[in-house]
């Protein structure tokens, strides 16, 4: 969920007009800049980083830092990320900007930097005074799980405590919260808590117009996940997280109705997204989309695969019958 409020963050710079959602990332960057390409880093923008479309393909899920290592600095993540897999990633565009939607960790490790380089705070000072504070989510934050009083801690899925992690993306993966202040969170988006909020309701309502398509299907907002379209033309939305051993987390948000749902697991790696998605199919009678959308895309290889052999076979068969005739 860490990304759903990176994203409110950022929105927040601009409703007041301090960054252009359409303007190139490069012109606010001083620190950083995307490495060269065969495509154009000048059309990668905000609008497409929060939506996962502006040409990265890095997949990156962040790794792991034990409490005694030190964190690198922004710039050094972003040249050489700690990715969850192990494997080498670099964070740079590979397809044409807003052609396609790819799952992007690295999108928002770029967005952590622009936050910074726009409100010259650090990125978790500018979202403790700027979303945290106004909603009053008093147990909300970056920093090591294990250093948080009345935690739930890092439980693996046989429900022993192990140590927690840090990591090097507090926009991407980093954020601490409990289901209380997440609701004051998720409600903020239709206007139903503090006055004080950052963002008003109708531009916290752009956050999901649909930008990111994958099968045919709307999945991504501005940093929102679409679940499912709602009889009034908008969209059941939220976000889910999982991070190691097993956390795992959703939240989901049916505007029409105003009813939620907010689900924080330690123990279970994927009971929160699964209890999630049934919740979706209860209040609209539709699949969750985005889960629906992984389970498609899980199956391609194998479905491509199994094609390829019954047409090998095919192609082997009819050899057979030629050389009979």
């Amino acid at each position: 969920m860490s990304k759903w409020l990176a994203a409110y963050a950022m929105m927040a710079l601009v409703a007041d007009g301090r960054a252009d959602i359409d303007a190139p990332v490069g012109k606010y960057l001083t620190r950083w800049q995307l490495p060269s390409s065969e495509f154009a880093n000048e059309a990668v923008t905000i609008r497409r980083l929060l939506s996962h479309t502006a040409g990265f393909t890095d997949g990156l899920g962040f790794g792991d830092y034990t409490a005694d290592e030190t964190l690198p600095e922004l710039e050094d993540e972003l040249s050489n990320p700690r990715a969850s897999t192990g494997e080498p990633v670099q964070i740079r565009v590979n397809i044409e900007p807003g052609t396609e939607c790819n799952y992007s960790g690295g999108s928002y490790l770029l967005l952590e930097l622009l936050v910074e380089e726009v409100s010259g705070q650090s990125f978790e000072d500018f979202v403790q005074a700027t979303v945290l504070d106004p909603l009053e989510m008093t147990r909300s934050g970056y920093r090591a799980i294990d250093t948080c009083t009345n935690s739930a801690g890092s439980l693996d899925t046989d429900g022993a405590r192990q140590v927690g992690f840090q990591y090097a993306s507090s926009a991407a993966t980093a954020m601490v919260t409990s289901s209380a202040d997440m609701a004051k969170f998720v409600l903020a988006q239709i206007g139903s808590t503090a006055a004080s909020a950052p963002l008003s309701p109708e531009f916290a309502k752009s956050m999901r117009a649909p930008l990111g398509r994958s099968l045919g299907f709307d999945i991504w907002g501005l940093g929102t996940i679409l679940y499912a379209p709602t009889g009034n033309g908008d969209f059941i939305f939220g976000h889910d997280g999982a991070n190691d051993p097993a956390i795992n987390t959703a939240a989901r948000l049916n505007p029409e109705s105003g009813d939620a749902l907010v689900i924080l697991v330690s123990g279970q790696s994927s009971l929160a997204t699964t209890l999630g998605s049934d919740w979706v199919f209860w209040q609209s009678g539709y699949p969750d989309l985005f889960a629906t959308d992984a389970v498609f895309g899980s199956m391609m290889v194998p479905a491509l695969s199994g094609a390829a052999v019954i047409l090998a076979v095919a192609v082997v068969l009819g050899l057979r019958t030629r050389r009979k005739g």
